[in-house]
């Protein structure tokens, strides 16, 4: 019997082995939880492009906006987990989703197979230039002084930029109001005409309405500077240390799919990110080149679920 089953075993690994040596054999199809033409969806092309070129086979961007992004997450979970259906996931259909859902609908530890963080956004805190401050630190004064007269804007309730605000508000002791908008576009239009205050947004964002000095632009949400602004400073050394936030892409499979299989894509990402133009291709479209290990990639979604799932609790935040 013993001997059987280590024959069985040598065979179902000599299968897989051979499985993972000639994937693809067919088009590889990876799904975007957003419309077209969003960051997101840029990512997802310049990866399909990549992954498209190395196994010599059509690799097909799907998108599958709607409901916070779950029509595109079902989508995956509900596919055979062989690796011919990825998703680009975005941090919150990674983390957060799940989180703010009354009944959640499905568990990104337990229904996703990680690949590869494909590269990541820091948040910039924007600011209405007629706010009369120019770091961070003058700007939590100028708040505290004015207790719930301040407003936030956000690309939506439950976005990164709602929770980055809310965190920034809970480490820095004061007391903001949170004004979602239906997208980025929306709440920076706002911003510049002034009816909110403040805004957490990506540097492509700002960068024009900064250098005509609509904006200003005080502090970056990541551990380190930015690549795009390396004089802007962090958050955390302006006076707020622990303080991090971002966004990243990356990419999953449905849970069950053979190892073998995701360690081939990861590390075709991985060779990606060390080449020049391919890794340019994302900084021009303002994302830092990640191409993070299977194993990096799944302690980044428990992490990351830890911090958020304390920031989303003490904040009450419920996607409707």
């Amino acid at each position: 019997m013993i001997a059987l089953r280590i024959a069985l075993l040598t065979g179902m690994l000599t299968a897989s082995a051979a499985f993972a040596q000639t994937y693809p054999t067919k088009p590889v199809r990876i799904l975007v939880p957003f419309a077209a033409g969003g960051n997101t969806d840029g990512i997802a092309r310049i990866a399909a492009d990549w992954l498209g070129r190395a196994f010599n086979q059509q690799v097909l961007v799907e998108n599958r906006p709607g409901a916070f992004g779950t029509i595109a997450v079902d989508a995956l979970i509900k596919s055979p987990a062989d690796g011919y259906t990825l998703l680009m996931a975005a941090h919150p259909q990674a983390v957060t989703v799940p989180l703010m859902q009354a009944q959640r609908t499905y568990d990104p530890q337990k229904n996703f197979a990680p690949i590869s963080i494909v590269g990541s956004n820091p948040f910039v805190l924007g600011i209405h230039s007629s706010v009369p401050v120019n770091t961070v630190r003058e700007f939590v004064e100028y708040a505290k002084a004015r207790p719930g007269r301040i407003n936030y804007a956000s690309g939506g309730s439950g976005s990164m930029g709602h929770l980055s605000g809310a965190l920034f508000a809970t480490r820095a002791g004061i007391n903001l109001n949170h004004i979602p908008y239906k997208g980025g576009g929306p709440a920076v239009k706002d911003l510049l005409g002034g009816q909110v205050h403040m805004y957490f947004g990506n540097f492509s964002e700002f960068v024009g309405h900064a250098e005509s000095g609509r904006i200003k632009v005080l502090g970056v949400s990541s551990e380190i500077r930015g690549t795009q602004r390396p004089d802007l400073p962090t958050i955390a050394e302006s006076g707020y240390p622990g303080f991090k936030t971002l966004t990243w892409n990356g990419l999953v499979a449905p849970a069950g799919t053979p190892s073998e299989i995701i360690e081939r894509i990861a590390s075709e990402v991985q060779k990606m990110m060390r080449d020049n133009a391919a890794s340019q291709r994302l900084i021009n479209i303002g994302v830092d080149p990640w191409g993070s290990t299977p194993r990096e990639f799944a302690e980044a979604i428990k992490s990351e679920t830890a911090l958020w799932g304390a920031v989303i609790r003490d904040a009450g935040i419920r996607l409707d």
